[in-house]
């Protein structure tokens, strides 16, 4: 009867022990990311979908939503040390930490048709220079599309015209506020979540941000006047990534099922805006006053586009990066992307 409990003993300790490996063997990304669930996260949760199937018990990729793990102006370190594995990024939150990407927040560069954003954004990020930029700077790898609707302004001045931009606070990333910068705005950094109290307190008079869902999932309509239909303009240029070594360690087959994910998450994320403007639209044409930017106001805009995207190259070439090869790389896959 002895020997029977040994026996048993030892079989319950090797099956716990089994147990153990395995659960050790399984690979984990913990994915770091700012705010709730919106139609912004729905591509992350799509590819959390697509890889886990894929790994058959061996992949969690964990959403950790409302910067649980870590402030999201420091994703990027937080990844490179080991932190977390993985997480958003925006590149507008990070000033110089990607250089060559920024070239996607140039203004009015990129094309306001989300397919063809996503295409653009996608061919960009595959470039050898970006790609070498992330592993070389932060040991990150591009695992998943984040791309964003184009940008109007909501906030409690009312802005019809370029003139009407003179003394206003307006909220936009920092390559973009240049056009703005040239009819008297004051171009202020605030992120995301910390929209709402900024609008209410008047730290900032207007928001910029992707149109329509944002102003919708950060409720800033609930301390605004005004929102524009028709500025149009590029924002931030957002990516998810996954530190190298963690990509490194993650079975084949998850590996493998990637550009799947990636594709299934573009669609996700072109239907969650599309369903978020049939939501909110209706909602801000009732409780503010939309008003309506004519196409002629906003070529004054861009027309000083040309001059900035100079200066973004001449800066990159001078700090010995190939500013000139991307930008122009870039113009080319927005040229492509038009005739889809």
């Amino acid at each position: 009867m002895r020997k029977s409990m040994l026996t048993t003993v030892f079989s319950v300790a090797l099956a716990g022990t089994l147990m153990a490996g395995a659960a050790s063997a399984e690979s984990v990304w913990k994915f770091n990311i700012w705010g709730g669930k919106r139609a912004f996260t729905a591509g992350i949760e799509k590819i959390k979908v697509v890889l886990e199937e894929a790994g058959k018990g061996e992949f969690k990729l964990d959403i950790n939503y409302g910067d649980a793990l870590g402030p999201r102006r420091q994703n990027p370190e937080s990844i490179k040390i080991g932190a977390f594995e993985a997480g958003q990024m925006c590149v507008g939150y990070y000033p110089n930490k990607f250089p060559l990407l920024s070239v996607m927040e140039l203004p009015f560069l990129l094309p306001r048709n989300l397919e063809q954003r996503a295409q653009v954004e996608m061919a960009v990020l595959a470039h050898p220079a970006i790609v070498e930029e992330m592993a070389k700077r932060w040991r990150i790898k591009f695992f998943g599309p984040a791309f964003l609707p184009a940008y109007e302004f909501m906030g409690n001045k009312r802005i019809e015209t370029v003139a009407d931009m003179k003394g206003v606070k307006m909220r936009i990333s920092g390559l973009n506020a240049k056009a703005l910068q040239v009819f008297g705005a004051v171009p202020t950094m605030v992120t995301a979540p910390d929209g709402y109290n900024a609008l209410d307190r008047g730290t900032i008079d207007s928001f910029g941000f992707p149109y329509s869902y944002a102003f919708g999932a950060y409720k800033l309509y609930e301390v605004s006047k005004y929102v524009t239909e028709g500025l149009g303009m590029s924002g931030f240029m957002c990516f998810q990534g996954v530190g190298i070594d963690a990509w490194n360690k993650t079975p084949k087959a998850v590996q493998d099922a990637m550009p799947a994910a990636q594709e299934a998450a573009i669609a996700s994320m072109i239907t969650a805006y599309r369903e978020a403007d049939k939501k909110w639209i209706p909602i801000f044409n009732k409780k503010l006053e939309v008003v309506k930017v004519a196409p002629s106001e906003r070529a004054k805009l861009a027309a000083g586009a040309d001059k900035i995207w100079a200066e973004w190259t001449k800066t990159q070439d001078a700090a010995g990066r190939p500013g000139s090869d991307i930008l122009n790389f870039v113009k080319a896959e927005v040229a492509k992307a038009a005739k889809m």
